[in-house]
């Protein structure tokens, strides 16, 4: 796979070598000489077994962790530290209890030092945007799951990242509640095609989202092993979508190169 001098994000020949805390020294490599782009505006997720090393590239990708062999390059310049051109949307709620869901959309730009007029204004127009204008002043444990990541998403929105690097952030939610969300998150992005990085296990969310799928195969030392362009038309609707034969015909193809990897993967967690 080739790095594009227009990528937005590039991770080119990366490795990540863990050394254990034991006295013995052993060390652990979770990623292996692996390439990933993502072009400007594109939607890329990444499937592959439990454990087999998502997440690890997320935090690359974040810069919350260094590599051991390869480059990072975020829009055409060297990643050094954190990725200040990314936003981050975890897997479990990172909203603060104590503060309003208007409080913490806004944390992000007060921490920025931007005026309080200029925050209210934008906090205001992102509550409206995902929904929640009249919920500005419930704190999160009186929101719904699908109430919560639409704060997450306005909180991450609202900082204009160029790249959104998503960590299964969906996987908690029911599945009605989910596609709801799915579909919200596509909206979003359609109104201005970020690039994103999206860590999934569900391969039907990866090909109903995605504009590209990347699979990886089990860990240890994970790679790419399947790339597959997902040419199903927009905008879509990912419960209508998963009825049409092209989106069963790319669910087998890609089912095909990842079910012995899964395999793998199962097997590995019941010897640990």
């Amino acid at each position: 796979m080739s790095i594009s001098n227009n990528a937005a994000l590039a991770l080119s020949n990366i490795t990540v070598t863990f050394v254990a805390g034991d006295a013995g020294g052993k060390t652990y490599t979770a990623v292996r000489d692996t390439t990933l782009t993502v072009g400007a505006g594109e939607f890329v997720s990444v499937v592959g077994p439990t454990g087999c090393g998502k997440s690890t590239l997320l935090n690359i990708a974040a810069g919350l962790l260094e590599t051991s062999a390869g480059e990072v390059q975020v829009l055409g310049g060297a990643l050094t530290g954190i990725n200040r051109h990314a936003g981050y949307m975890f897997q479990s709620d990172a909203l603060l209890p104590w503060l309003t869901a208007y409080d913490n959309v806004a944390l992000g730009l007060r921490y920025r030092g931007v005026t309080e007029d200029v925050v209210r204004e934008k906090v205001e127009a992102w509550l409206a945007r995902v929904g929640l204008s009249a919920h500005g002043s419930r704190f999160p444990h009186q929101l719904s799951g699908g109430m919560k990541k639409r704060v997450a998403l306005a909180q991450m929105l609202i900082l204009d990242p160029k790249i959104l690097l998503m960590d299964e952030p969906f996987s908690a939610l029911d599945i009605q509640t989910r596609q709801l969300m799915e579909n919200e998150l596509l909206e979003l992005w359609s109104a201005d095609r970020k690039s994103v990085v999206f860590i999934t296990h569900d391969l039907e969310e990866a090909i109903a989202l995605s504009d590209r799928v990347v699979v990886l195969s089990a860990g240890p030392a994970t790679r790419p092993i399947g790339e597959f362009v997902i040419d199903l038309p927009r905008p879509r609707d990912v419960a209508e979508i998963r009825m049409t034969p092209r989106f069963v015909q790319l669910h087998t193809e890609i089912w095909r190169v990842m079910k012995d990897e899964v395999l793998k993967g199962y097997e590995q967690s019941q010897r640990h």
